[in-house]
């Protein structure tokens, strides 16, 4: 069994932050999203997996091969034509393997082990949303086999929402049926879609089920970041010995952070090799190598290396005065 990450997305939502650095390496709760991908990927018995890179790919490869030992593969994505066109950018290394395909930019609360038991079976999984009009849903049939996807309807036929991840049982026929929409330019919203790809190997006699996934958590905009960040602080909260800081869990403090005279937390990262002197910071994420000293942050999120310095004021305040800074 083979795993598929696509990774090419540039990230726009979550600018300037992705500038110079791809959106999977963005830290949250102390590790960056593709870290907890794989760290999640790598409890199974995969004979390869396939990172397909477009924006800032080769940073993307020097922290998986300097971080993880399994066998990887890199594919580029040379324009960005959708998350279809991604995944046909891997199909030639396919080599009729079964295969996991999982969104790079989600982070998951998911039994693989489970989501895998039925492995004669192509599987989405799912999940129940209250706008269906945002994503690629599914419609079943009364045996629980999938029978249709669309994408982004817009009348309600299902709130089944597809999360991002997918376990294909049929890899040959995938990797047919995506060389069909290139041919025959088979687009929905201008692109390529992996859910038109899914819709023909159905089409095709393809058996699809569904799995429910009730930890989907989107890491694609700065507020669903910090949510993201703010529920995995509640599983895994972590800090050193602070004897001149206030912490207010949950939070997560590198050992390599140094932190002086400030009150952390509640939902706050500091990650490696940052820096928060005097400061109050809450609900948010300071990134590695980052350095805050003397501010006030409340849902913030401070890039790589960035540097954030206040100033504190001495003032005499009279009676019904007002100071705004």
């Amino acid at each position: 069994m083979k795993a598929v990450i696509p990774v090419a997305g540039i990230g726009s939502r979550l600018k300037p932050h992705t500038y110079f650095l791809p959106k999977v390496l963005l830290n949250v709760a102390g590790k960056p999203i593709l870290k907890h991908i794989l760290d999640d990927l790598l409890t199974l018995d995969l004979e390869e997996i396939i990172l397909v890179t477009g924006h800032l790919g080769d940073d993307i490869e020097k922290y998986v091969r300097s971080n993880f030992t399994a066998n990887f593969r890199f594919v580029s994505q040379e324009e960005p034509l959708g998350l279809g066109h991604a995944i046909w950018c891997a199909s030639e290394y396919f080599d009729g393997q079964p295969l996991i395909i999982i969104l790079g930019d989600t982070i998951f609360e998911i039994d693989f082990n489970n989501f895998l038991k039925n492995k004669e079976c192509s599987s989405l999984g799912v999940k129940e949303v209250d706008d269906p009009s945002r994503f690629g849903v599914v419609v079943t049939n009364e045996k629980g086999e999938i029978t249709k996807l669309v994408e982004k309807p817009e009348n309600f036929i299902s709130n089944l929402a597809i999360v991002g991840v997918y376990y294909i049982n049929n890899s040959d026929l995938l990797s047919i049926c995506l060389d069909e929409l290139l041919e025959k330019q088979i687009k929905t919203r201008g692109e390529f879609q992996l859910t038109d790809a899914l819709q023909l190997m159905i089409d095709k006699g393809e058996k699809f089920l569904t799995f429910p996934v009730e930890g989907w958590y989107d890491c694609g905009k700065p507020e669903t970041l910090l949510l993201t960040n703010k529920h995995l602080l509640t599983r895994n909260t972590f800090y050193g010995n602070l004897p001149d800081c206030v912490i207010i869990p949950p939070v997560y403090i590198a050992e390599d952070a140094i932190v002086k005279r400030s009150v952390i937390g509640p939902f706050t990262t500091i990650a490696s090799g940052a820096k928060v002197i005097d400061s109050v910071i809450k609900n948010s994420i300071i990134s590695d190598g980052a350095s805050v000293e003397s501010y006030l942050l409340d849902s913030s999120i401070i890039g790589n290396d960035a540097i954030v310095q206040g100033s504190f004021y001495q003032i005499n305040v009279g009676n019904a005065s007002e100071i705004i800074i």
